[in-house]
């Protein structure tokens, strides 16, 4: 009765702050700072014009997205009576319910976390409108789905795990995680198929489908990013630099800037290095060990991304859930941290954006406390990881934990 009283109570706080997440977007209540709501009216509407006339936006630099991303833009177009900008907010609203309901069947079975659902219910909330003003919730709701049936349905979730891979890249880092022989080979085989497929596909159909290479290469140091400390700092000791538009966001133009871009795409490279290490040297996998890897996975790229966008957030908040959600007995800590981090973001942009760009003491402190709990959030998970499946022992008898539950042993195949 108490568990079933929970969960009805976290429908009503999802329902009510929900109602106010959209009332932000539709601009029925103001909020302070930058308009999030600029890039949909204006960039992805663009975006939309050109990708109906069978072409990729491939001459624009802000378009730095794989080429399933299209059906992201595109999408408002099934709801023809609305504006564009409307359309994609009611769009990210039902992506949002859909990792809602998502959750709420998974707690159904009793081992289950209910507390991963208040993960969410509160997690969307602390990090803003900025939810509904990106694409990204689309994304988190495929790698949700992907996750919660990568027990049952290796196949069904090593192919949500390609398409995610397609529309945003980092939702191929789920398939680290998965145990070894035959899950691996069915949740990979999947994912590499309808990847390469849909690739094909997208470069048939239409031109510019692998565009987004170029503009991703060539990005900078995002203002909001942990390399940028070094430049928000260093304008208080001489340095010139600017922070101006550039590749789509705001990023620091200046010397020694290419330096410092460089070393974060060397610490993204350092990130795979130690998940690959990690996947030879594991050697006891557990029924959590692919949602602590997927979430470790996500953090580590995420830290050390040239450019952390609000938006990064919503894909940490959505495995933080997952992870609760399946009891991961070690990520408690980095889900918290990770929770912290998301009202700082909100701060951090759109409330107190101009600060941050001015590298003033708030912004700088702002985006220090935020990008510091991404960091200790990021070690915390991944030495957890280590620690589990590489440094200790398996329990008394010698036999490393099974990776399934056994009723779920006869469905692994499919």
């Amino acid at each position: 009765m108490v568990a079933g009283t929970g969960l009805r109570l976290s429908i009503v706080a999802w329902a009510v702050s929900r109602v106010a997440l959209m009332m932000c977007v539709f601009r029925v209540w103001d909020m302070p700072g930058s308009d999030v709501s600029v890039d949909i009216e204006v960039i992805y509407q663009g975006w939309y014009g050109v990708l109906r006339t069978g072409i990729f936006p491939y001459d624009d630099v802000t378009w730095q997205y794989p080429p399933a991303a299209a059906l992201a833009v595109l999408a408002p177009g099934l709801l023809p009576f609305l504006d564009y900008a409307p359309a994609f907010f009611v769009l990210c609203l039902l992506a949002d319910a859909a990792v809602m309901g998502m959750l709420l069947y998974a707690v159904r079975d009793p081992r289950r976390g209910k507390a991963g659902v208040w993960v969410w219910v509160t997690g969307v909330p602390l990090l803003g409108p900025i939810v509904y003003a990106r694409y990204d919730v689309m994304v988190t709701a495929v790698a949700v789905a992907a996750l919660l049936t990568t027990a049952r349905r290796t196949r069904l979730s090593g192919a949500l795990m390609g398409f995610g891979a397609l529309l945003k890249v980092w939702p191929v880092l789920l398939l680290v995680g998965t145990p070894r022989g035959p899950r691996t080979r069915s949740t990979w085989g999947a994912a590499l198929v309808t990847a390469l497929l849909l690739a094909m596909f997208c470069t048939a159909a239409m031109p510019g489908a692998l565009a987004f290479l170029t503009f991703q290469r060539d990005r900078g140091t995002e203002v909001e990013s942990l390399g940028s400390l070094v430049f928000h700092l260093a304008r208080h000791f001489g340095w010139h630099g600017k922070a101006r538009l550039n590749y789509g966001s705001v990023e620091f133009l200046g010397r020694h800037v290419h330096a410092v871009s460089a070393m974060a795409l060397g610490l993204s490279v350092l990130a795979l290095v130690w998940l690959l290490l990690w996947r030879v040297r594991a050697r006891r996998f557990t029924t959590t060990t692919p949602y602590d890897a997927a979430f470790a996975a996500v953090l580590l790229f995420t830290t050390t991304s040239r450019v952390i966008s609000p938006q990064y957030m919503v894909w940490l908040i959505g495995l933080a859930a997952v992870c609760v959600v399946m009891r991961t007995p070690r990520q408690g800590l980095p889900v918290v941290l990770v929770l912290l981090a998301a009202p700082l973001t909100q701060l951090e942009f759109p409330i107190w954006f101009s600060h941050v760009v001015a590298s003033d003491k708030l912004g700088i402190a702002t985006l220090t406390l935020r990008n510091g709990l991404l960091v200790a959030a990021t070690l915390v998970a991944c030495t957890r990881l280590w620690r589990e499946t590489v440094s200790e022992e398996p329990a008394a008898g010698g036999e490393p934990d099974p990776p399934t539950e056994p009723r779920e042993s006869a469905l692994v195949s499919r």
